[in-house]
């Protein structure tokens, strides 16, 4: 259990932070950037979940990634090393469960014959927003996991690409299923 009773610690005014296993990190290296950017992606799924009602099975699913993003803060906070007491790591069944969420999702969904602008209703926008800033987080991550001696697991960088769909698949959901998306006219202001 995480207890926080004192927000500053001025530990960070040197323009470092610690990672979960202690070690100091420049606030701008690759790590630190990555977990921000899956912090960012978990606050703008909180933004879109003001926009639908509670009641709505997508907004559980939500509540679910969110926590899942946390998870995954967590995962890329503290690098994977030998011998090493291993801390908590995102898991192959949640990537599975992403997979269901999404599968559920789309099936009541007409197939795509255009690209989607982001719009509709300010829900599936918000969504859409989440979804850009998921890829850049993957991105991020991505590349962390191509530099040396920098870990990442194999189930981090899946939960990411299946989580940037899944918010593609819920835009659409919340815009009515599709109804309401605002499809992309390949040169229409020419």
């Amino acid at each position: 259990m995480v207890i926080l009773n004192r927000i500053y610690t001025r530990t960070g005014d040197d323009g470092t932070t610690a990672l979960g296993s202690g070690e100091r990190r420049p606030k701008y290296d690759l790590r630190v950037s990555a977990y921000g950017t899956v912090d960012e992606t978990n606050a703008a799924i909180g933004v879109a979940r003001l926009h639908l009602g509670q009641a709505q099975p997508i907004d559980a699913m939500l509540g679910r990634v969110q926590n899942d993003l946390f998870d995954l803060g967590a995962d890329l906070a503290v690098p994977q090393r030998e011998g090493k007491v291993e801390r908590l790591r995102v898991l192959a069944t949640q990537v599975e469960r992403l997979e269901h969420d999404i599968d559920a999702l789309n099936a009541s969904l007409a197939p795509l014959n255009s690209f989607i602008l982001p719009g509709g209703t300010p829900a599936a926008a918000h969504l859409h927003l989440a979804r850009t800033v998921c890829r850049r987080a993957e991105r991020m991550v991505v590349e962390l996991a191509s530099q040396p001696n920098e870990p990442v697991s194999d189930a981090a960088i899946q939960y990411l690409n299946r989580l940037s769909d899944f918010l593609f698949v819920a835009s659409r959901a919340v815009n009515d299923n599709g109804a309401r998306d605002v499809l992309w006219v390949p040169g229409q202001n020419r």
